[in-house]
């Protein structure tokens, strides 16, 4: 096993304990949720996967903010589960389909093996991240499709590890709004 693969591996089991503390909606997930880009930033660069390599960066910072966002809360106690607001599903779409327009534009002039799954992964995840970071409920929709297509994209790429890690990932996000839509306040 060479060291990318070392490392991956390392990632997809750094994946696990984050996807766990999501599911339970700890604030300990934004701990591991800036260790877990950290190194995958690393593996997608090896595996031409840019914009997954880029979006890992914006994990990175939006770790950051999650952290901040739900010890902080609304008026000083920890931010509760609530469902995502009607108003934003405009937007979240808007966000999306721009992101990954823009991604996707920007990859056609890489080396990029997979420039429009890599970009829609990219524009999902964007949006579902500044779900997650508001703590709405239906995140985990997104996230359903987003880790779908990064489960496909992983496997094809040979990162079996990672494939594996995001089709797990699939099946908490099933159990994860189940449960999130029950917690809702």
């Amino acid at each position: 096993m060479d060291f990318p693969q070392i490392l991956e591996l390392l990632g997809a089991l750094t994946g696990l304990v984050y996807i766990w503390l999501e599911y339970r909606a700890s604030v300990w997930l934004w701990v591991v949720g800036a260790v877990m880009p950290a190194i995958y930033i690393y593996v997608y660069f090896e595996s031409g996967v840019y914009a997954n390599m880029g979006l890992n960066a914006y994990y990175l910072l939006a770790s950051i903010y999650g952290w901040i966002a739900w010890k902080r809360g609304v008026e000083r106690k920890e931010l509760p589960i609530t469902r995502t607001p009607r108003r934003f599903y405009p937007l979240g779409v808007l966000v999306a389909t721009a992101a990954t327009a823009l991604v996707y534009l920007v990859l056609r002039y890489t080396d990029s093996t997979v420039p429009f799954a890599d970009a829609l992964i990219a524009g999902l995840s964007v949006v579902g991240l500044w779900m997650l970071t508001r703590k709405w409920a239906e995140q985990w929709l997104v996230w359903l499709v987003a880790d779908g297509l990064m489960t496909w994209l992983a496997f094809t790429q040979g990162l079996y590890p990672t494939s594996v890690l995001y089709g797990l990932y699939m099946i908490v996000a099933v159990f994860g709004f189940i449960k999130w839509r029950r917690e809702a306040v």
